[in-house]
């Protein structure tokens, strides 16, 4: 279970409990742990974040963001701005432009200089805008899909239960072959083998996505329907079960998943 997301504790849906959590605590929770691990950042092809200090900072309904020491990053490349936002859990945040390759990133770290009390503990810590970072490394390996959540997990199961898909009414595939992938935060998800695909199917638009905790998809064409189901050809450790298997996206329109 993820701790600020769904039915985790730091989350927003009800749980039961042996004490009065939900009632003795904020509606909305913070929690900030040590990582434990180097952590290197890198933009636009600069390491600008190299850190023996991470901290990951878990607040309800949102990922958990990696904070450090602003000692820890390049900080003549940190140029204070005007910009400044208000959290009323965290309180008034700081930010810099960070100069890198001689392009100039506006507010791409902040900070809360002065935080509230009950957050008192980001004094002297800065997080950077992870949509910014091109690559994170934990050690000396590169984070696929960048840093994980140590609270997410992924588990495959085979199953003999079967497995249909309908696009716009008519089955696709058929099988009771199928791998169930459960991920935190999501509702389990059914991998087909290929083969079992009963339509024309073939390579998508080239589109290519990469998950923190599955690794990278490849998506494919199925009854003329465009990236409608992907795979991992090559996943990591914890999906390795489902290599080179079929998952159909039910969230677009005509497209039915059923498991029996």
């Amino acid at each position: 279970m993820t701790l600020t997301l769904g039915s985790g504790p730091l989350g927003r849906a009800d749980g039961s409990f042996n004490f009065d959590l939900k009632g003795a605590s904020p509606a909305h929770r913070l929690f900030l742990q040590p990582y434990g691990l180097r952590v290197r950042a890198s933009v636009r092809g600069t390491i600008v974040l190299d850190t023996l200090d991470a901290q990951l900072l878990h607040e309800t309904g949102i990922h958990p963001r990696l904070y450090a020491p602003k000692g820890d990053f390049r900080v003549e490349a940190l140029t204070a701005t005007d910009t400044s936002t208000h959290c009323p859990f965290k309180g008034d945040a700081s930010y810099w432009s960070l100069e890198v390759g001689g392009e100039t990133l506006p507010d791409a770290v902040w900070a809360y200089e002065t935080p509230l009390e009950p957050a008192a503990w980001l004094d002297g810590l800065a997080a950077l805008d992870p949509k910014l970072v091109d690559a994170w490394f934990v050690e000396d390996e590169r984070a696929t899909g960048g840093l994980r959540d140590p609270y997410h997990r992924v588990d495959v199961w085979a199953t003999s239960r079967p497995v249909e898909v309908l696009i716009d009414g008519e089955i696709v595939a058929r099988t009771t072959a199928a791998k169930i992938v459960q991920e935190t935060g999501l509702p389990p998800r059914a991998y087909l083998p290929s083969i079992d695909v009963l339509v024309a199917a073939g390579p998508g638009s080239g589109l290519r996505t990469v998950c923190p905790y599955k690794g990278e998809a490849s998506y494919w064409t199925v009854a003329g329907h465009e990236d409608v189901a992907w795979s991992y050809e090559y996943p990591l450790a914890e999906c390795a079960p489902a290599r080179g298997l079929w998952s159909f996206d039910d969230s677009k329109d005509g497209v039915e998943v059923r498991i029996g």
